[in-house]
């Protein structure tokens, strides 16, 4: 396996800062543009405070999630879009990415295609990695041809992801992927969406949940999330997300009518159940856009992130209260704008990053835009060729406040 070598500088001495109320990560790398990371790494490169790092290995489709102990976490897709496989890495104090491992024990039983239905990753309690993904055409529900939700976590010893196993209990009929989310309390949450048993189409569609309440060893029968008819966009993407605090977010594309395909927030303090939601923007269009959406912690709140009509938001969620800022869209011309993310420092900025010119088998660029603590566009932004056919893009924060983009 092919390693990726952050060279910290000393000054800032492989120190764990706390960033973004949550977020912790390590130091970027100093070197020059385009300086190879390591014999036979991805390369970086660094625009003001936001460094871009390509996907070890050439995976695509990155995720990443950041420790309490400063621990880079970061998963990756490789092989047949279609029926391919999952990687996990690491990077600790000294820089180094681990070797890799691979998530699914069973071959090319993950997919890329459509960008939305690949894996999701989440940490929690005791830094322990969770990860849920919907199945390509190695694995299928019985003798259906429906697809589960499949579910592996790393071993008590870290050393290995426990066999892969399918959540789903009567709620098939997953299309758009779904997410998972974990807490420091040892709450796993596995989200997804599907129709109501007996039902079909996308105006019966709803967001259902299992909980586990013991690290992800077992999982009760789902639950569906919101009793509000919304609908679900049945090839939209999904996120779930848990806070410090143990809050449980979950965003979503509604499919109202089949035409009302509005972004939704849903919310919950008591493990998962119940949940408040609320509609964050409205879009009519009778096509399925296939979007994405994000969630992470800073200093300021919640961020979410989202698209509406080709263009790219993000709002802030105060935890306390549930009250969320204005939607915040990336400046400039809207066309072709797709999957952000976005990520916060202590400082109070914000990071949205998103990509551009991405359709169904074909690349594109990503570009992004760093926002001051007042919500405010600053000087700090950028664009860059290169996203690869069916990826998307990663943001986490680093210790000395500024943001590394994985592509």
């Amino acid at each position: 396996m092919r390693k990726l070598m952050w060279v910290v500088s000393a000054l800032l001495g492989f120190m764990v800062l706390a960033s973004g109320g949550g977020v912790w990560t390590l130091a970027a790398d100093p070197r020059p543009v385009d300086q190879p990371a390591g014999k036979d790494a991805a390369k970086s490169k660094e625009s003001g405070n936001v460094t871009l790092l390509r996907v070890p290995d050439k995976g695509i489709q990155p995720q990443v999630a950041v420790d309490s102990k400063g621990i880079v976490h970061l998963i990756y897709f490789k092989g047949d879009p279609g029926a391919g496989d999952i990687f996990y890495v690491h990077a600790g104090a000294d820089g180094k990415f681990s070797k890799a491992l691979l998530v699914n024990n069973k071959p090319r039983s993950a997919m890329a295609i459509g960008n939305i239905r690949g894996a999701h990753l989440a940490v929690g309690k005791n830094g322990r990695v969770h990860v849920a993904w919907m199945s390509g055409k190695a694995e299928r529900i019985g003798d259906s041809k429906a697809s589960p939700m499949l579910y592996t976590r790393l071993n008590d010893e870290g050393t290995a992801f426990e066999p892969q196993r399918n959540v789903i209990q009567s709620a098939i009929g997953l299309d758009g992927g779904g997410s998972v989310a974990a807490d420091e309390a040892g709450n796993v949450y596995v989200a997804w969406h599907a129709p109501s048993p007996g039902e079909k189409g996308e105006n019966s569609r709803r967001v259902w949940v299992a909980v586990s309440t013991d690290e992800g060893k077992t999982f009760a029968k789902e639950k569906p999330a919101f009793d509000d008819p919304t609908g679900a966009c049945g090839c939209c993407g999904m996120r779930a997300f848990a806070d410090r605090r143990g809050m449980v977010y979950v965003l979503y594309r509604a499919a109202t009518e089949g035409v009302h395909r509005d972004m939704y927030l849903l919310t919950s303090s008591k493990k998962g159940v119940p949940y408040l939601g609320e509609r964050l923007q409205q879009w009519e269009t009778s096509s399925c856009p296939m979007s994405s959406a994000a969630l992470a912690e800073s200093s300021a709140g919640v961020l979410a992130a989202w698209e509406t009509k080709e263009q790219v938001y993000f709002a802030v969620i105060d935890p306390e209260t549930g009250k969320r800022s204005a939607d915040r869209p990336a400046p400039g011309e809207a066309r072709g704008r797709k999957h952000p993310v976005v990520a916060g420092n202590a400082a109070g900025e914000t990071i949205l990053v998103w990509t551009e010119g991405m359709g169904w088998d074909r690349g594109g660029s990503l570009a992004w835009q760093v926002y001051d603590k007042s919500g405010k566009p600053t000087e700090e932004k950028g664009r860059a060729d290169g996203v690869p056919t069916w990826s998307l893009v990663a943001v986490f924060t680093r210790p000395d406040g500024g943001f590394t983009v994985i592509y």
